[in-house]
């Protein structure tokens, strides 16, 4: 007789299981980037990344937004917005547009105010970097979200890669080092905003965690030593978003731009560090007594629930519920976890790579209700 999980695989629909490697927070020219949305595009071809979305500081770019194509590949090209107010001293509160289709850093004075009209645009907002401290090494300032009272945000940017080189700078020499040695540069996503996030989930809040590259192309420069921090087609051969559709891509961009931000809405998604390793292939499939589904869903409790947890290649796979770790798996490509106990639940993925152990994967919530 049908083992009864054979039997829900038949009644109830799959969950979404379309992959795509999707790249965000970049900047070009219109901003404080040094490249054009065509040399965005052509960097994420060579990378192989199914598409990415330009977020220009206060500067909504109408126009690029399209397919671009090489050699039989596509990327799609999207723009969205960081919007953060720029009279307010000291810089705070950057936050990620994406999907509104229209221009919104006049509402920058006011954060509520502007995830008020984000959300009547139908748009998505994430707090961008919401822990990014200085470095005065290199001249950077704190640029933190200190606006919690805020609300209507969809999530938060808990990995930002320049936020984490940032962090390593101390001193000159520090730059130097981690400028000609960028892949040991990234660790993983930032802890303080892990804890932020899972306290706001713990607080009845239903957010998404986001990877960004915050990707500018800067040319560094010190004495008679010249380079470029970081290239473009680099940022999108490391941390990237995957995210999972219900169906693949088409030839049309408004449709499928569509596809990415509902995907993005609901949390069908997870952030891979693709550098030591490719995250595809990663799922995290949730049984319960009434349906199978995936992060970003909602399931009940009763009858039991068992997580499947499938890795692209053996490594330590820690599962968290409520913000704190419950099980962990070591030298695993297949974890199976079976709870009665709702709860939000998360899983974070480690890999060692250059010397030292590194974040690979981190999935969005599953919600376990009573």
């Amino acid at each position: 007789f049908p083992h009864p999980l054979c039997i829900q695989a038949i009644i109830y629909p799959r969950p979404p299981m379309h992959e795509i490697t999707l790249n965000l927070h970049l900047h070009t020219r219109y901003s404080d980037g040094f490249v054009s949305h065509d040399q965005v595009a052509a960097a994420a071809l060579k990378a192989g990344l199914d598409a990415v979305i330009v977020t220009d500081h206060n500067v909504w770019v109408d126009g690029p937004e399209e397919y671009y194509r090489k050699n039989g590949h596509k990327v799609l090209l999207l723009v969205g917005e960081e919007v953060h107010d720029q009279a307010r001293q000291p810089q705070k509160n950057h936050l990620l547009v994406l999907g509104a289709g229209r221009e919104l850093a006049t509402y920058a004075y006011d954060p509520q105010l502007l995830l008020d009209k984000v959300n009547q645009a139908g748009g998505l907002a994430f707090l961008a970097h919401p822990n990014d401290p200085a470095s005065p090494a290199i001249g950077e300032t704190d640029i933190t979200w200190v606006d919690w009272a805020a609300r209507g945000y969809h999530g938060l940017e808990v990995w930002n890669w320049f936020s984490e080189f940032k962090g390593h700078i101390k001193s000159k020499l520090h730059a130097i080092y981690y400028a000609y040695s960028p892949t040991r540069s990234a660790c993983g996503a930032d802890p303080e905003a892990l804890r932020k996030f899972d306290d706001l989930l713990a607080s009845g809040r239903r957010l998404v965690m986001l990877a960004g590259s915050d990707a500018h192309a800067l040319p560094g420069r010190l004495g008679p030593l010249r380079r470029t921090l970081f290239p473009f087609e680099f940022h999108f051969r490391t941390v990237n978003m995957h995210l999972l559709l219900p169906r693949p891509l088409s030839e049309d961009s408004a449709q499928d731009a569509a596809l990415i931000y509902a995907a993005l809405r609901q949390g069908h998604a997870f952030i891979g560090y693709d550098l030591p390793a490719s995250t595809r292939g990663f799922r995290l499939t949730v049984h319960a007594k009434e349906k199978i589904g995936t992060m970003g869903d909602e399931f009940s409790a009763k009858g039991g629930i068992t997580m499947q947890i499938k890795l692209p290649l053996r490594a330590e796979c820690t599962v968290f519920k409520d913000g704190q770790p419950v099980k962990t798996f070591r030298n695993r490509d297949l974890c199976t976890y079976i709870t009665s106990e709702p709860g939000i639940y998360r899983v974070e993925v480690y890999i060692h790579y250059k010397g030292k152990k590194r974040g690979w994967i981190y999935s969005n919530p599953v919600y376990i209700k009573n």
